[in-house]
């Protein structure tokens, strides 16, 4: 940073999600963000408590960046999910810390949001509870998944294929002939899918209820 007098929390929080976003987490030490931000790591601590205190912060500017849900309900948590996948594939060291660090404004704010829209639509408190579990769980299983495929799974379904005995795993062959090496095929694509039958089932429950 050029004005050093100009440094705020805000600023340091943008370059640790930054440092994090190149390099993944493990490159995220006080020195390389002072480094980053033309500081000595020591004016860091004007800022952030220590390193826990930078990372909890991140997360929860993370969780800013996430649209709130608003209106009917099944179209909000449809639209919430595109938000939250979408940060999740821009900040992808970060799906596996999302509910596991102390919250913020911006998390307590988007939970409390969430809640609120699924309460407003008639889920029970119950009901409620169960729906923020499956969602989220799917989100981040979905985006770890995803985050762990190879580059070119096309072309690693083909290696493999190359040396499966077909007689063996007739249904994993038949899997990946049929549909995995298909023209067009994505994995992203199964997201939909999934999020669909879960909204449905919980329409079901919801009426039901």
């Amino acid at each position: 940073m050029s004005d050093r007098g100009k440094l705020t929390r805000d600023h340091v929080l943008r370059a640790g999600i930054a440092l994090a976003d190149a390099g993944g987490l493990a490159s995220l030490t006080m020195r390389k963000l002072g480094v980053e931000l033309g500081v000595e790591a020591m004016s860091l601590y004007n800022h952030v408590a220590n390193k826990e205190d930078l990372l909890d912060g991140m997360i929860d500017m993370i969780f800013g960046e996430i649209a709130l849900p608003t209106g009917e309900w099944k179209s909000a948590m449809r639209s919430r999910a595109g938000s939250v996948r979408a940060a999740l594939a821009t900040h992808r060291w970060v799906a596996g810390l999302m509910d596991s660090r102390p919250p913020g404004p911006a998390t307590l704010r988007h939970h409390d949001t969430v809640i609120g829209t699924l309460r407003a639509a008639g889920f029970s408190i119950e009901l409620t509870a169960h729906a923020f579990a499956v969602l989220d769980s799917y989100l981040y299983g979905f985006a770890l998944q995803e985050a762990g495929l190879p580059d070119e799974p096309a072309q690693v379904a083909q290696d493999v294929l190359a040396h499966l005995p077909a007689a063996e795993y007739p249904h994993l062959t038949e899997l990946t002939v049929n549909h995995v090496l298909r023209p067009g095929y994505a994995f992203g694509d199964e997201f939909d899918f999934g999020l669909d039958l879960i909204l449905d089932g919980l329409e079901r429950a919801r009426r039901s209820a």
